[in-house]
């Protein structure tokens, strides 16, 4: 990762550029590397902010969706951010619709890929052979459609976080919290402009997922990319950069 990671006042985010705010939200089990060729792309027009989702700061029993919601927002308003672009991949997605739900007046526009919040496939209950590095390869392959995105580093990273028995406790309570809270009823309150971006063989949310997005939020797109599964941004960047770009051109010279 070539950004400073930026720690003050209880939060940890990286910021390149200026402009409109363009605030990328990480799932699960994404570093914020996952982001690194978004913001190259965008830095140079928008600001653009990754805020640190902290899994493992939150205390477990609150620990859920919800909370990371209420940090978002602590973290908008510590950076005095409004009318934001909150583009959010898997959990992170899940992270803003929750909190465009309840502070749509913070967002200008909201982009989903891969996002939970109705239905995922995700790892169920448990890590069953999680001491083989074999099976975790396996695992984090299972998220692409091309199983040579899954670098060997991103398998060690994976590999080492669900071996930290802390860490993978607060996974699975996560995990859990995010099918819990489904948010099928609550969508059409969200009116603001909402673009999905979404892998054609994403098994994790898969496409009939991102079809229920579309007919439940009243003023969405669907775009998807083909060859391509749970991580459009990683997988297939370039291609995930120019639906974003053309996106975010036709709502914010509206």
């Amino acid at each position: 990762m070539t950004y400073e990671i930026i720690e003050e006042d209880g939060f940890k985010y990286i910021e390149a550029g200026s402009g409109q705010p363009l605030v990328l939200l990480h799932g699960l089990m994404g570093e914020l590397s996952n982001w690194e060729t978004t913001i190259d792309y965008f830095k140079a027009n928008y600001r653009v902010l990754v805020p640190i989702l902290p899994f493992y700061d939150l205390p477990l029993l609150t620990l859920g969706v919800k909370s990371l919601s209420k940090h978002l927002h602590k973290f908008l308003k510590f950076k005095k951010l409004n009318q934001v672009v909150l583009v959010g991949n898997s959990l992170g997605g899940h992270v803003g619709l929750v909190f465009t739900v309840g502070h749509q007046e913070f967002v200008k526009s909201l982009v989903l890929a891969g996002s939970s919040g109705l239905y995922e496939n995700a790892f169920g209950g448990s890590f069953p052979r999680r001491e083989s590095y074999d099976y975790v390869r396996e695992k984090v392959e299972y998220t692409f459609y091309s199983p040579e995105t899954a670098t060997k580093e991103l398998v060690d990273e994976v590999f080492k976080t669900i071996n930290d028995r802390s860490r993978v406790i607060r996974i699975l309570a996560l995990a859990k919290s995010a099918i819990r809270h489904n948010m099928a009823k609550d969508l059409h309150k969200i009116t603001i402009p909402v673009s999905l971006i979404w892998g054609k063989q994403d098994k994790i949310t898969p496409p009939e997922v991102a079809v229920e997005f579309h007919e439940l939020l009243p003023n969405s797109e669907l775009n998807w990319i083909d060859k391509c599964g749970h991580a459009p941004m990683m997988e297939h960047p370039a291609e995930f950069n120019a639906k974003l770009e053309v996106f975010l051109n036709r709502i914010l010279l509206k």
